[in-house]
């Protein structure tokens, strides 16, 4: 990622209208956006609208950042980012189905309809699964996809959903602040010089005792304790 100073240049110019400077910022920000998207894999987006979704969200970042708050330009976009995610998940349904898989749902449906038209039956799973060579769980899956439930509050149809509704069953996004947080952590101590960057890892993943850690470093106690000290006014310039 960039150093800060850089940034804001960047930025600056980006706001003028340079394409040529948002584009930088976006490519030096990948890992960023990447991070922040990997939380919503698994929720039925693909993974390429995911990231245009975040590159929107970045760019609403660049639009809406002001540095005169003194806030990190990385600090403000993480939850831009974040946002427009959840809000196309929200606002589109939180239950997405892959391109390909839309397809084969309404092939099949297709095909159900010519054979009740034609035979005045409706085919086997089993006939499905070879005529569009899956296996016949894979079958009953893609067929459920393309069912949308009304509501979120509606109940689901099978034995084991009885009783509760999608609303209760959709993951929560409780911890986002704290994924948030430990994302931000994460950068901040990659930052560190590697004598401080040890020192962090005994004390808060090693859980060693200042004193144990000045022997470890070859140090005294006094001064681990004034180096953890400047490191966490580090980490508070970080998050703030």
């Amino acid at each position: 990622m960039l150093d800060e100073s850089t940034t804001l240049a960047l930025i600056r110019r980006a706001k003028e209208g340079d394409n040529e400077a948002k584009e930088a910022l976006l490519v030096h920000n990948t890992s960023l956006l990447k991070s922040i998207l990997r939380r919503y894999l698994g929720k039925g987006v693909e993974y390429d609208d995911l990231y245009q979704l975040a590159c929107m969200g970045f760019l609403k970042a660049i639009a809406g950042f002001d540095e005169s708050f003194g806030v990190r330009f990385s600090t403000y976009a993480v939850p831009m980012i974040a946002g427009e995610i959840k809000r196309f998940l929200r606002d589109d349904g939180s239950v997405k189905v892959s391109r390909l898989m839309k397809k084969a749902a309404r092939d099949m449906n297709a095909y159900i309809e010519q054979c009740s038209a034609e035979r005045g039956e409706q085919p086997t799973v089993k006939e499905l699964a070879e005529v569009f060579h899956m296996d016949e769980g894979e079958v009953v899956f893609t067929l459920g996809s393309s069912r949308m439930p009304v509501s979120i509050y509606e109940q689901g149809d099978y034995k084991d959903e009885k009783g509760t509704t999608l609303a209760e069953r959709l993951p929560s996004d409780d911890d986002q602040d704290e994924m948030i947080e430990h994302m931000l952590l994460k950068q901040a101590i990659e930052k560190l010089p590697e004598r401080e960057k040890k020192i962090v890892f005994l004390r808060y993943f090693r859980d060693l005792t200042q004193s144990e850690v000045a022997r470890r470093i070859g140090v005294s106690q006094v001064q681990i304790s004034r180096i953890e000290s400047k490191i966490m006014g580090k980490f508070k310039e970080e998050l703030k």
